[in-house]
């Protein structure tokens, strides 16, 4: 990847952080009638962005062309994953968080490794770690304006 696409794709990383960091925002400052609207959100978001890490590692097996087998056999099982992952943060709004939480972390740490073996380039990791470290903050501070919000309401 040359330098400008490279610095494309860490903006638009990066730029994939204002919903989280926005929504987060919200939770707190909101008025409370609109709480549930942020952290529903919130989740949502989540889950997308989630589906979206586990999807990657359908592409770049695909575009691999299949050099190992064993290890395109591994990339296109983890690639489903996450997806599942998210799915299961449905299952209730404030548990969702938690399970989100353990999915980002996880999928980071898997996909440092796949990653490693795919040659993917250093900075791509390293930007991976990055936005994991604030998608995982505003999941956590989401989940406590969440119960310390609706605590106070009732």
């Amino acid at each position: 990847m040359d330098e400008l696409n490279q610095k494309l794709a860490i903006r638009l990383g990066f730029g994939s952080l204002v919903p989280f960091i926005l929504l987060t925002v919200a939770c707190w400052v909101a008025h409370p009638d609109w709480l549930g609207f942020f952290i529903r959100a919130q989740l949502y978001y989540g889950i997308v962005i989630l589906s979206f890490l586990g999807g990657l590692h359908w592409g770049v097996t695909i575009m691999a062309g299949g050099k190992d087998h064993e290890e395109a056999k591994k990339a296109l099982i983890w690639g489903v994953i996450p997806t599942l992952i998210a799915w299961c943060s449905m299952i209730n709004m404030l548990f969702g968080f938690v399970v989100q939480v353990v999915g980002f972390i996880a999928a980071y740490q898997i996909d440092k490794r796949l990653y490693q073996s795919y040659g993917i380039p250093d900075w791509f990791i390293k930007l991976r770690l990055q936005l994991t470290r604030v998608v995982v903050g505003a999941q956590i501070f989401t989940f406590i304006a969440a119960n310390v919000r609706s605590y106070i309401a009732n």
